[in-house]
């Protein structure tokens, strides 16, 4: 499963060859990966809250920001982390580095099934609909579920982590330490903190756009910061990379919180509405449907100036996927 080259930056790019490659590859990693020998039934409800659905933004993001650093000048990209890697040639070099391209976008994929998985559950936002079928915990019970998701983070780490590998140790070190920051108390679950405790209260746009960062955005820059390191990015173009990420991570909930108005739930997948009923604060409700669209184009202007002066060779991918994250339907 090795990944695809970038051809020249200047020439076309097809999104949807390039996108259906990776996406046969995730799933088909996923699938061999997820839920083997889980006793007690505890497979089958991890591979229902992670197989079969979503938009694996996440994953392609991860690869796409991977192929971007390999796609730089000679000698950049793909390079040794640590000296006992040093007489790897260049082909089992590249070999090692997609393979933990690929474990590091199946691995923020669980992470981010499984914040799914809890997230859904009635001690939190009390779902019955994920990915346009019941949530885990309406299919399995709600124990079986908070087990489910338990076991999905673990084993983001553990495929971050393999036996007998050429992947090197520091490069292994990194994407965890990526990752579980961006899942923790300074990522994600401190966002859902923030959300949980902000219900009903009047937050102003500061405030909510913070939550946002930590809740959602956290995730998917990790994920673009996760496929830099896999390429060995040079600095100013991971500093690019994360400014890219954060400013896609906050477009992509701002395009949710128009969603959450203007779609119905047969084309979400999900509960359409809910953020409303619930009385939470959105980029809809603080500041209105015409300044939340205005400002997810701001913030796709943003993340395509990031690219720009990355200094990277080939970003298109990276570009489309912002594009989409910004004028997606569901």
């Amino acid at each position: 499963m090795s990944a695809v080259p970038l051809t020249a930056a200047a020439g076309s790019f097809e999104m949807n060859p390039w996108s259906q490659h990776h996406l046969a590859r995730v799933e088909q990693a996923l699938s061999q990966w997820v839920g083997v020998d889980a006793p007690a039934g505890l497979g089958d409800a991890m591979r229902y809250a992670v197989l079969d659905g979503g938009k694996r933004l996440r994953p392609l993001l991860v690869l796409a920001a991977y192929e971007a650093v390999c796609s730089g000048a000679p000698g950049e990209g793909a390079r040794p982390a640590e000296s006992s890697s040093a007489a790897m040639d260049a082909a089992a070099l590249r070999a090692a580095m997609d393979e933990a391209a690929l474990r590091a976008a199946c691995a923020v994929e669980l992470i981010h099934a499984y914040s799914l998985v809890h997230d859904d559950m009635p001690c939190m936002d009390n779902d019955i609909l994920r990915r346009g079928k019941p949530t885990v915990h309406v299919r399995f019970g709600e124990a079986q579920a908070l087990l489910a998701g338990d076991a999905l983070q673990a084993f983001a780490f553990e495929l971050l982590t393999p036996d007998a590998t050429l992947i090197p140790a520091a490069t292994q070190a990194t994407l965890c330490r990526l990752l579980a920051r961006a899942a923790g108390s300074a990522g994600m679950a401190g966002g859902q903190a923030i959300d949980l405790a902000s219900v009903g209260v009047a937050l102003n746009e500061e405030q909510l756009r913070q939550m946002h960062r930590l809740k959602t955005g956290a995730l998917l820059q990790g994920s673009v910061l996760m496929g830099a390191a896999c390429g060995q990015a040079p600095a100013a173009a991971r500093d690019a990379l994360s400014d890219y990420g954060a400013a896609m991570g906050l477009a992509f909930q701002v395009v949710d919180d128009i969603l959450d108005v203007v779609a119905d739930s047969a084309t979400l997948g999900k509960t359409a509405g809910k953020d409303a009923a619930a009385d939470k604060p959105t980029y809809v409700s603080l500041l209105g449907l015409a300044w939340a669209q205005a400002h997810a184009q701001e913030l796709l202007e943003q993340a395509q100036a990031a690219l720009a002066r990355s200094g990277l060779a080939d970003t298109r991918a990276l570009a489309a996927l912002a594009e989409m994250v910004v004028s997606r339907s569901h």
